[in-house]
Order: C-alpha cells, then sequence, then structure tokens
C-alpha cells in the first residue's frame, strides 16, 4: 500500500477508534499480545537476519544491541501490551469542569490526537509499543522504523494487524510505513493526514524531522546525562548508583554519560569509582585532575563533554563547587536526566530546583527515567522538550483535549 493510501486509512480508523470503550481497547491490546507471542519463532529469524546485515555492514554495537531481539525481550514487548490493558483508559477524563454563573457547564475532556506518525531507528520493540499505546490512547499509528529493522518490523506489525483483526478492530489502526527517503520526507509533510509526529533516535534524526516537517512534532531528545558526586555523598552508594546508570544498559537513552565529582570527595570516591568502571570495561575520558588518580583514565577532549556515547565510555571531571557542577550541566545537559547523589537535603533542593531537565534524580539512578519504571506500561518516548509532554510519555500525554459546554438554552448576553 502506498503512503498516502496508509495514511487515508489511517484517518478513517481513528475515527472509529475514538469510540471504543476501554474493554474493546483491551481486548485488543491482549489479541495483539497473543499474536506477538505466537510469532516469537519467526521474530527471531527476522530478527536474526537484520542483525547479521547489520553487522556486516560495520554498524557500532551500541546499534546492534536495540536492534537485538532475544526470547526475554520478545516477552517484554508481549507483557508491554499487556500491561497497557491494565492501565486506565484516558480518553474521556475530565481534566477539569466547571459552572458559569449562568448555569452554562464547561469541562476539558482528554479525547485521541487522531493519527500519530512515529520515526524511530533500530530498536524493534517500538513498534509494538508505540502501537500498543496508540491503541490504548485511540489513535491509530503510522510506524515508520528504520531500514535497518525492517525485516522484524515487518513480522511484528503483520501479528499486531492480526490480533486486531482477531479482536474486531480495525487492522488499520497499525500501519508499518515501508519505502525509500521519499517516503519519510511524505510523512513529515502530511499535515491534515498526520495529528502529530514523534522522532525516536539519534541526535541527526530528530534534527532532521524536527527541521524538514511541517507536522506539529513532539521532539524526544538525546540524553547526556550527568551523575554529580557531591561532597556529602555516601561513596558506597554513589559507585552502585554511578555502575547502574552507566552499565545496565549502556545504550539507551538514560545512561549516564558524565560524571561530576566535588573535589572535596574525589580522594574518598574517584579511585573506589574508577577501579569499579574499569572492572566493568568503562573507558574514562577525564580531566587531568581526574586523570591523576588512574592511568587507566584517557585524557577527554572538549566536545565530549558534550557526547552521548551510548557505549562503556564515561566523560569525568573534578569540580570545585555545587556551583560549577550546576553550571557545567547548565552548558551541556540536553534536558534528558540528571542526577544528584548527596547527603545534603540543601544540595538536593537546589539540584532539583535549578537543573533544567526532564527529570532530576536524588540518590537513584537515572535509569528509572522509562515509562515501564514509572508505571506507565511501555512509553511512546522519552520527550525534552517543554511544550504539551515533557518525560516519558505515557497514555495521557498521547492525548489532547477539547471543552464539552452544555447549556439549556442560554445565551450571551
Amino acid at each position: 500500500m502506498e503512503f498516502r493510501d496508509q495514511a487515508i486509512a489511517a484517518r478513517r480508523a481513528s475515527v472509529e477508534l475514538a469510540t471504543l470503550n476501554r474493554a474493546q481497547k483491551d481486548k485488543a491490546l491482549h489479541a495483539m499480545a497473543d499474536a506477538l507471542a505466537a510469532a516469537e519463532a519467526e521474530l527471531l529469524a527476522a530478527n536474526e537476519v537484520d542483525v547479521a546485515s547489520a553487522r556486516s555492514a560495520g554498524t557500532e554495537e551500541s546499534i546492534v544491541d536495540r536492534l537485538s531481539l532475544t526470547p526475554a525481550r520478545i516477552a517484554g514487548m508481549v507483557q508491554g501490551l499487556r500491561d497497557l490493558a491494565a492501565l486506565p483508559d484516558p480518553v474521556g477524563d475530565v481534566v477539569r469542569g466547571w459552572k458559569l454563573p449562568n448555569g452554562v457547564s464547561v469541562r476539558q475532556v482528554r479525547v485521541p490526537f487522531g493519527v500519530v506518525g512515529i520515526i524511530y531507528e533500530a530498536r524493534p520493540n517500538v513498534t509494538a509499543d508505540a502501537a500498543g499505546i496508540c491503541l490504548k490512547s485511540g489513535n491509530a499509528a503510522l510506524l515508520r522504523g528504520s531500514s535497518s529493522a525492517l525485516n522484524t518490523n515487518r513480522v511484528t506489525a503483520e501479528a499486531l494487524r492480526r490480533g486486531l483483526t482477531d479482536a474486531g478492530v480495525t487492522p488499520d489502526a497499525v500501519h508499518l510505513v515501508e519505502g525509500g527517503r521519499e517516503v519519510t520526507g511524505e510523512l513529515m509533510r502530511a499535515r491534515g493526514l498526520v495529528d502529530v509526529l514523534i522522532p525516536r533516535g539519534g541526535a541527526g534524526l530528530i534534527q532532521a524531522v524536527v527541521d524538514g516537517s511541517t507536522v506539529p512534532v513532539i521532539e524526544t531528545g538525546t540524553g547526556n546525562c550527568h551523575v554529580f558526586v557531591d561532597a556529602d555523598a555516601d561513596v558506597e552508594q554513589a559507585v552502585t548508583i554511578l555502575l547502574n546508570a552507566k552499565t545496565q544498559r549502556p545504550s539507551v537513552c538514560n545512561a549516564a554519560e558524565t560524571l561530576l565529582v566535588h573535589k572535596d570527595i574525589a580522594d574518598r570516591f574517584l579511585p573506589r569509582a574508577l577501579e569499579a568502571l574499569g572492572g566493568a570495561g568503562v573507558t574514562v575520558h577525564g580531566d587531568d585532575a581526574t586523570r591523576s588518580y588512574s592511568d587507566t583514565v584517557v585524557a577527554a577532549k572538549a566536545d565530549e563533554y558534550d557526547a552521548e556515547y551510548l557505549t562503556l565510555d564515561l566523560a569525568a571531571k573534578v569540580v570545585d563547587s555545587i556551583d560549577e557542577a550546576l553550571e557545567h550541566i547548565r552548558t551541556h545537559t540536553t534536558g534528558h536526566s540528571e542526577t544528584i547523589v548527596t547527603g545534603s537535603r540543601t544540595s538536593a533542593e537546589r539540584f532539583a530546583a535549578e537543573v533544567d531537565a526532564a527529570a532530576v534524580l536524588v540518590n537513584a539512578s537515572s535509569r528509572f527515567v522509562d515509562g515501564g519504571e514509572f508505571g506507565f506500561g511501555a512509553e511512546i518516548g522519552i520527550s525534552t522538550q517543554k511544550l504539551h509532554a515533557r518525560g516519558p510519555m505515557g497514555l495521557p500525554e498521547m492525548t489532547s483535549s477539547k471543552y464539552v459546554i452544555e447549556g439549556a438554552g442560554q445565551v450571551r448576553a
């Protein structure tokens, strides 16, 4: 099917989806989960082809990791759909309501966007997550995955559409958009057919969509996430948090990329931290002060403090004060997730108040900044912009609102 035909079919489907009740949506989500689980062997075979092609093309291992599926990751995709079915339906929720002096009632209610386009790289789990979130929030989904995951995405989308059909819901609620770059351009310019566009991927993809789209865009940003170890931090707690934030899954946007250490704790913290990081295979790129604690630390170039490595690499710097740490973060942050490890309530409150990011963490790993961890089920992405939505985007963030005004014949004087 040509893109325009898909978009028109999705527009028609969005009318049906907007009227589905929660029971119908939840039945469809469970049917989609069942179909995806039944397709596990086919999914793994298709993914094996995609992964082999990526490696043959010299793709970075961090991208290959995002591309790869395992039985456990497929089980996570299936469970994500079931988790969505267990969550409240946001459509129809009353955001606020009141009655005017003349007796007219006003309600602001949540409604679906309509048709949501998602342009994303590598990660095939996004196909299931995005389709499920869009369905539960009453939206039709146009899914534009990268060519690197085409075989995996095809099998995933076909399974999801089978599930929809089994549940008596139009399969046109989910479309996998295929084709060359010209098709991506069509999607970005499909204003009137597509209501909102969400890019998920690297900085280049996101910027291309923001710059080239005439469809409204919700920007999901890259993650140069900082961990600041304050003077009053517990050393062992700080090491544990840093290791988890950097190494638990280094190829994702909420992984730590820069370490800032207060000079007053550096003598106690850095030898322990550098040993632990080295043992986990992390290469630390540090300033002169950090390098003085270990010969394994390589010199950091200036631009590395702006880097989103997505690998087992970490930039590091010793700072004189919390003021210098805050200034460094203001200069280099991408507005994703920023962490302080501290025993000082004053420092924690100041950090939370002054850091401008979608998420601020106090004595906890940035790996918690995730829709699933927040209890949202799956997530459509993590928005780093400030309009409409910010942070992990779950079901409420995938709705707009409208005002419903009811009277008994009143007219304005």
